[in-house]
């Protein structure tokens, strides 16, 4: 049983890996991209927003890239939750 738990733990974090959630800021003019294992893959920045300064853009990246993350520990909790019996998913995943 416990074999078989694991495997599809394992299996459900490559599949993690494969999944991917989008976050923004700005109204979109920043995008950011992650995987279902919490990192960043891609990261989209409009051209009008070089305009604003660098202040502001660096404000906006770290906005949208805390989007995504919060997005795919959403994504990494759901996905989990649907294997482990009720009450044990991990700290910081729920």
């Amino acid at each position: 049983m416990q074999q078989n738990m694991l495997r599809q733990l394992e299996e459900a974090q490559g599949n993690l890996a494969s999944q991917e959630v989008d976050g923004s800021a700005g109204g979109g003019v920043v995008k950011a991209r992650a995987n279902g294992q919490q990192r960043i893959t891609e990261v989209t920045i409009e051209p009008e927003v070089l305009e604003e300064g660098a202040e502001l853009l660096s404000d906006l990246v770290l906005a949208a890239v805390n989007d995504a993350l919060d997005r795919s520990r959403e994504l990494a909790a759901r996905s989990m939750e649907s294997l482990l019996p009720p009450g044990l998913l991990p700290p910081g995943l729920r």
